[in-house]
């Protein structure tokens, strides 16, 4: 055999070794996506709140996993427009609740990225304009002055939790398949970023306004809720808490013009649906927000009740006579102010809408839904996923290497349930349906760590 042949064909055997026993290695393969359908049958979306990947995972230790602990530290300047004010940099530990509440509206974003609240559009879309991420702690500063010590304030937003803190999480990184480069959807708050996760757009809001309100229900675009019940596919909006106004189906108008606002049901009956192996086709999960006594891992909540939360749904899932055909998505929303130190990418404009805020030193700011948020944490949960991996950016159907995101789930279900993108920016997104194996995997475990409450 000819040298050059013979490492040709190491180097072949080296990189078959590198993918996992069962995977398929090609995004929308005809292959690949016949065995998303042979072997997932419902899926379960837990949403969420308000957390970056370089703080809720910036301490885990998985290779792959750009984050403090391993590429870090990652240092902000006290001050943007003031270097002699210095500098403070990400550590270890954080707190189980946070009080204030760090910025993450449009312009809020705008000066943690770009370090100004209103950047040129023109210079972001060119690609001159590369965010950053040096403003977070300046913005923490400017938003809580007087609460606390500048340094405590600082820690809020770029300390990073231990494996220890967040053991329920750890175990799902150790066991299953983790995104490094996952991005929200909307770079501005709550609301916008969860009716990308259901519809690929947020129909130019770009803030928690008054059309989300379920009194309202304003929103008219086409959900994967639409879809589904338009194409006798089963589906359920499980929530912890109509109070809280978490219950995301209530943001549009189409479940009450059709009479399907009544399958938005308490979470009670996702546990018992789940024992009795009765769980729909798709099942979307709300937690409860914002304040004390909430599990949706919002800063103003416990972290440590989020991790029981998410330690129920599992081990509910676990038992169930259905684990063995499910897919379950741990997600956020957003990134909610914390530090992530990687830049957001751009992005497909779902439509042609904008959004126009202003920031809090007056300026106006135009925003066209072009560009993505920071990362967020999003874990792979089945026995049909590999174990301790971690997954880099993904392909869309041209091939084209980009960052996932919320509209990378609504992609990847099109596959699964046959319907086409929602809006450019699904059809743009990459889809995950080659992560998902043919083989089954009888190693994973049968219920989460007890998580503990935490002072720091």
């Amino acid at each position: 055999m000819h040298p050059s042949a013979l490492v040709g064909l190491l180097a072949f055997a080296s990189a078959a070794a590198a993918v996992p026993k069962g995977s398929r290695s090609n995004a929308h393969s005809q292959s690949s996506i016949k065995n998303l359908k042979n072997v997932i049958k419902n899926v379960v979306v837990l949403e969420l709140e308000n957390r970056s990947l370089d703080n809720l995972l910036g301490g885990q230790t998985i290779k792959g996993l750009e984050n403090p602990i391993n590429n870090g530290p990652f240092c902000n300047p006290y001050n943007l427009t003031d270097a002699s004010q210095g500098q403070v940099c990400s550590a270890a530990k954080d707190f189980d609740s946070i009080l204030d509440d760090p910025d993450h509206s449009v312009t809020g974003n705008n000066i943690e990225f770009y370090g100004t609240f209103s950047p040129n559009n023109a210079d972001i879309a060119s690609g001159k304009l590369i965010p950053g991420q040096k403003g977070f702690v300046h913005e923490q500063l400017r938003s809580h002055a007087g609460d606390l010590a500048n340094k405590d304030l600082a820690k809020q937003v770029l300390n990073y939790y231990t494996e220890d803190e967040v053991p329920v999480l750890t175990s799902l990184v150790q066991n299953y398949l983790t995104f490094n480069h996952w991005h929200s959807d909307h770079p501005g708050p709550t609301n916008p970023n969860r009716a990308y996760v259901l519809s690929g757009t947020s129909a130019g809001h770009g803030t928690n306004d008054d059309g989300f309100d379920a009194d309202t229900h304003s929103l008219t675009q086409r959900t994967i809720f639409q879809q589904l019940s338009e194409t006798d596919h089963t589906w359920k909006n499980y929530y912890t808490d109509a109070d809280t106004g978490m219950v995301d189906l209530w943001f549009f108008d189409w479940p009450f013009t059709s009479g399907n606002d009544k399958l938005a049901v308490p979470m009670k009956d996702f546990y018992s649906d789940a024992a009795a192996g009765t769980l729909p086709e798709f099942s979307f999960l709300d937690p409860s927000c914002c304040g004390t006594g909430t599990n949706s891992m919002h800063p103003t909540g416990l972290i440590s009740d989020g991790e029981k939360f998410i330690k129920d749904v599992y081990d509910a899932l676990r038992a169930s006579p259905q684990w063995n055909e499910t897919l379950f998505i741990l997600t956020f929303d957003e990134t909610g102010g914390f530090h992530d130190h990687v830049p957001p990418p751009l992005a497909p404009r779902p439509d042609n809408l904008t959004y126009t805020e202003t920031a809090p030193d007056g300026s106006k700011y135009e925003f066209e839904f072009n560009r993505l948020g920071g990362r967020i944490p999003t874990i792979l949960i089945s026995p049909w996923v590999g174990k301790g991996l971690v997954e880099q950016k993904g392909t869309n159907s041209d091939g084209k290497t980009v960052s996932y995101s919320a509209s990378s789930i609504l992609r990847t279900l099109g596959y699964l349930w046959d319907f086409d993108p929602f809006t450019p920016r699904v059809g743009g997104s990459a889809s995950f349906d080659h992560l998902i194996r043919s083989s089954k995997r009888d190693d994973t475990p049968q219920a989460l760590p007890e998580p503990k409450a935490f002072k720091k």
